[in-house]
């Protein structure tokens, strides 16, 4: 069924806690393991609908948000979305306390029982109003910056439609690109810092109330790191800082010399090469027939995958002006389908989203036929591997889409790839400080990150912008808002796609096996058990970064 005609209806959420209370009221009566586990077949029924219905609602609200019809319905789901998440709390407490409960550990598998534990410790009735305040401030933050207008250049932008300036070629055109920028920040700042500062007091009120010290641990909990936790992510961020930091000083000299100017500015941030960054060359639709092509000659797995999509309309690409920022892939259940999200803006971006977000469809739509709905509740640290990886996979057919600058794109991506990993422990680094001390003002808190820049990104030069040096950067970085330490998951994911990249030089067709493999492993194993089956190294274990830095150095320099 094409996306356009899978309809919509708002579920009764009355009926739907009578349908938890009944599927619990039936666990706890459940006489056998076997007629547990037919009792949580229909738990998935439940679940996929209604699912189903938010993914189809929140996504059909993002495409327009100016859209009457989805802007309440997405009001709605952000009210009821606590609501479920408890019921289905409640019923997963079921199978957790139940004289049967190793008889669903060996069908449902140890990890999904190691999350309902987590589960278990994240949400309860007395917080549920707390939550559904916390998805009202999230949604008012995404309002406000999907709200941007920018007259630049005579063309209204919004953020996205920004990018291609931010990224001119001539510095005088992205510099005042950058400075229209930050002025619409400084222009809102006040009320990001409100937005956020309720939303630091609400997840502390939350945590507190749950019996923890701060909302770190909540925060991991919501984060399902059920394999390791604050003490491995330090020593990671710790490694990156003694292996990464100085690569990456490497790197930015490169740059500089690439761009050809005496010193690097904030507005040279996203800029590779003197004559621009390398573009995608024909329209949206050839970009999209380039990527058919390439996912046919990768493997009759992509082939499928990528015609399925192509086919049913799960991709809404194009950038328009009420459209909510950035990019994703979620999942219909009940379809058993992905579908992306995106804003093409006539940049790499646009190619980015046809690897990087078409390695997490790739990944749900090969495992879509696994009746273990548990076995796809991928932690975002294992999922952002596999779009981080299609990346480094999708190289050999950069010319269809670059022409004869295909070689500059790979050395950008590779440039670019090395950056993010520091900017993204910090991203982390500053989330941990801040919930450590939720009491801080908004300008203690710019200035805190101002203080992890110095550590991270060294050669940041701001000159004298107003928004930006003083420690306003964060406020773009739309995940401190919605999803507090999933920032981790993307650095995380981006050392381990990059030994497939190092893999890969040395043979693609193991490389990719391997690949395919740990797509298919999916959620049925806890985080460095599944690496280690993939033949991958832990980012956690000490050396592993430093030799990665080594092998990934070879690569940049070449």
């Amino acid at each position: 069924m094409r996306f356009s005609e899978i309809p919509y209806e708002r579920f009764d959420i009355e009926e739907v806690k009578k349908a938890f209370e009944d599927l619990i009221e039936s666990g706890k009566n459940a006489k056998s393991g076997e007629e547990l586990f037919e009792i949580h077949k229909k738990s998935y029924d439940l679940l996929s609908d209604v699912l189903t219905t938010v993914r189809i609602g929140n996504f059909r609200h993002d495409i327009d948000t100016k859209d009457e019809f989805y802007a309440k319905e997405k009001e709605y789901l952000d009210e009821q979305l606590p609501i479920i998440e408890q019921l289905s709390t409640e019923y997963r407490k079921v199978l957790f306390d139940s004289p049967y409960r190793a008889y669903l550990e060996e069908k449902i598998g140890k990890v999904a029982f190691k999350n309902i534990e987590l589960a278990n410790k994240s949400i309860r009735d007395d917080i549920l109003p707390l939550m559904q305040e916390e998805n009202v401030l999230v949604s008012r933050y995404d309002k406000l910056i999907a709200s941007a207008r920018i007259n630049f250049n005579g063309e209204e932008c919004n953020l996205s439609l920004m990018r291609k300036y931010l990224m001119d070629k001539d510095r005088e055109v992205r510099k005042r690109a950058w400075k229209a920028y930050s002025e619409y920040f400084m222009s809102v700042t006040d009320e990001i810092d409100e937005i956020y500062d309720k939303l630091v007091k609400n997840r502390t009120a939350q945590a507190k109330t749950l019996g923890y010290d701060s909302f770190v641990e909540l925060g991991y909990n919501r984060m399902v790191r059920n394999s390791y936790r604050r003490k491995e992510v330090e020593n990671f961020r710790k490694q990156i800082k003694e292996s990464f930091v100085p690569l990456v000083t490497k790197v930015n000299e490169q740059r500089r010399k690439q761009i050809g100017v005496d010193k690097l500015k904030y507005y040279d941030t996203d800029v590779y090469f003197k004559d621009g960054n390398p573009n995608p060359i024909g329209t949206p639709e050839e970009i999209m027939k380039a990527g058919q092509k390439m996912y046919k000659e990768l493997s009759p797995e992509t082939e499928e995958f990528f015609n399925f999509m192509m086919e049913n309309e799960f991709f809404d690409v194009l950038g328009k002006k009420n459209k909510k920022q950035g990019g994703y892939m979620d999942y219909l259940p009940k379809y058993k389908a992905p579908f992306i999200f995106a804003n093409f803006n006539a940049t790499s971006d646009d190619v980015d989203v046809i690897t990087h977000e078409c390695g997490h469809a790739f990944q749900g739509y090969v495992t879509r036929d696994d009746e273990i709905l548990e076995h796809n509740d991928i932690t975002m640290e294992t999922a952002e591997i596999h779009s981080m990886s299609m990346e480094y996979f999708a190289y050999g057919w950069m010319k269809e889409f670059f022409g004869d600058r295909a070689e500059d794109y790979l050395k950008m991506h590779i440039q670019s790839g090395l950056i993010f990993v520091p900017y993204g422990c910090m991203v982390d680094e500053f989330q941990h400080i801040v919930y450590d001390n939720p009491d801080m003002t908004p300008k203690e808190r710019k200035e805190v990150w101002k203080e992890l820049e110095k550590t991270y990104r060294p050669e940041m030069d701001y000159e004298d912008d107003e928004f930006f040096s003083n420690g306003g950067f964060w406020q773009k970085q739309g995940h401190l808002f919605s999803v507090p330490f999933y920032y981790i998951d993307y650095v995380l994911a981006s050392v381990v796609a990059m030994q497939f990249a190092v893999w890969m030089k040395k043979d693609f067709k193991d490389a990719w096996k391997h690949y395919l493999e740990l797509c298919k492993l999916s959620a049925k194993d806890f985080y460095e058990d599944m690496l280690a089956k993939a033949g991958l190294l832990s980012p956690f274990k000490d050396g592993t970064i430093e030799k990665l830095a080594n092998d990934m150095e070879r690569e940049a320099f070449k």
